[in-house]
């Protein structure tokens, strides 16, 4: 549910409880398991350095609420303006109804440098004190706005109704909802693209501690000078590692032949030359290469 669904949900309870005058190729496996798993986590924090940077923004360096409201993205610089809208028309309703001035406490630093869910609620507790405002100050006019009113409702009834200040306030509570729905569908675009980022960043980071154990594997099995081929042993125990590491594992240690045969003819003779090599001593390096890998520590 949105944020503008919650506060627009706690507004209607005020309406409701309110009585009338007097009366929200190669890595595949690896690519689902991650997305499977980053899924399940909601990640509030996203690189806003970099989104400003794309943006050209500059660092606000002072306190001013002016800089950081002129220094908004887009997205956010609507919220805000909508909102300083609806606090002024809100002041006016309090003066002209000679009721005590509310005192606002969301700053457009709330939302800089990029709009985030779970920095709203001093926007939401404004938009409250806002409407006790208007309740106060024009019960007669408010009772007959339809209980749980929708948007439409609140902008027919702010058309219809002789009170200027009480319109500014109906319709830039109405705006401040469609911008707070705005930058939450902009939020939601970059936490996806932070989140496809950091899959990739994943995958780019489990590919290259893939590499590096091959080559491991590679130079381990030629300084043995194993009579094999040392590349497509390696290469084809880590594609089968992909689907069912421990049976790789085991094919590895047991009979590593099965990834790439045992070149018998780059067996040493034995007895200075004089004995060739012959298949049966393939079975014996077959099983010398298993030993050999049983022993072989990442």
């Amino acid at each position: 549910m949105s944020d503008s669904n919650n506060i627009h949900d706690e507004v209607a309870g005020f309406l409701n409880d309110t009585p009338p005058p007097s009366s929200d190729d190669d890595f595949d496996l690896l690519l689902d398991n991650f997305i499977a798993k980053q899924m399940e986590e909601a990640q509030d924090s996203i690189n806003d350095a970099e989104e400003l940077k794309q943006q050209n923004k500059e660092e606000i360096v002072s306190d001013n609420d002016d800089e950081y409201a002129a220094n908004l993205p887009t997205e956010e610089k609507q919220l805000f303006n909508a909102y300083c809208s609806f606090a002024g028309a809100i002041i006016a309703c309090a003066q002209a109804g000679q009721l005590e001035e509310p005192v606002f406490g969301f700053e457009a630093k709330d939302i800089y440098p990029r709009f985030r869910p779970s920095r709203l609620n001093r926007l939401n507790e404004d938009i409250l004190a806002g409407w006790r405002i208007l309740l106060a100050a024009q019960p007669v006019r408010l009772s007959s706005l339809p209980a749980n009113p929708s948007d439409e409702q609140i902008l027919n009834f702010a058309e219809k109704t002789t009170d200027e200040n009480l319109q500014a306030a109906l319709i830039s509570y109405v705006e401040v909802l469609i911008e707070l729905d705005g930058c939450e569908i902009a939020y939601n675009m970059r936490k996806a693209k932070a989140k496809k980022r950091k899959i990739e960043r994943q995958i780019i980071e489990e590919h290259n501690r893939r590499k590096e154990r091959m080559q491991k594997y590679i130079a381990a099995i030629e300084a043995k000078k194993f009579p094999i081929d040392a590349e497509r042993l390696v290469g084809n125990y880590f594609k089968t590692a992909r689907k069912d590491p421990q049976g790789a594992q085991k094919i590895l240690e047991s009979n590593p032949a099965t990834f790439a045969p045992i070149q018998v003819d780059k067996i040493p003779p034995r007895f200075f030359g004089m004995i060739k090599p012959k298949p049966e001593d393939g079975i014996r390096v077959n099983k010398e290469i298993g030993e050999f890998f049983k022993k072989l520590k990442d």
